[in-house]
């Protein structure tokens, strides 16, 4: 059975806490295995983008949240830690270009939605 819920937190506690924070990553495993035994998420869809871009995005939207506050290193850590992962399980992961405008990032989330359904089914 294909599983896709964006409240699944696994990805983001390693990228934010473990790449962004520097905490222990072994720590996160063992807390990610005792909170949540052998249950992963099937899918991982990342909008990757380049953190001046990003930060220039929320910059523009007025108001910054507490992590939308922290420096570009913090940053260039998260999208690495992302990126690192999904190199390390291709299957799982889908890395978006989200530089570009909002309407190129959508047609290619239209193009993965059958790819999507494949994995469900199958």
């Amino acid at each position: 059975m294909f599983t896709f819920s964006p409240n699944r937190k696994q990805d983001a506690t390693y990228a934010y806490q473990g790449g962004g924070r520097g905490l222990d990553v072994q720590r996160i495993a063992l807390l990610e295995n005792f909170v949540q035994g052998a249950l992963r998420p099937d899918l991982t869809l990342v909008f990757d983008l380049p953190v001046e871009v990003g930060l220039a995005r929320a910059a523009a939207r007025g108001r910054l949240d507490r992590f939308e506050q922290e420096g570009r290193d913090f940053f260039e850590a998260v999208r690495s830690t992302y990126l690192q992962r999904a190199r390390a399980e291709p299957a799982r992961y889908r890395i978006l270009d989200a530089a570009q405008s909002l309407e190129a990032v959508q047609r290619d989330l239209d193009a993965l939605l059958p790819q999507l359904l494949e994995l469900q089914r199958g």
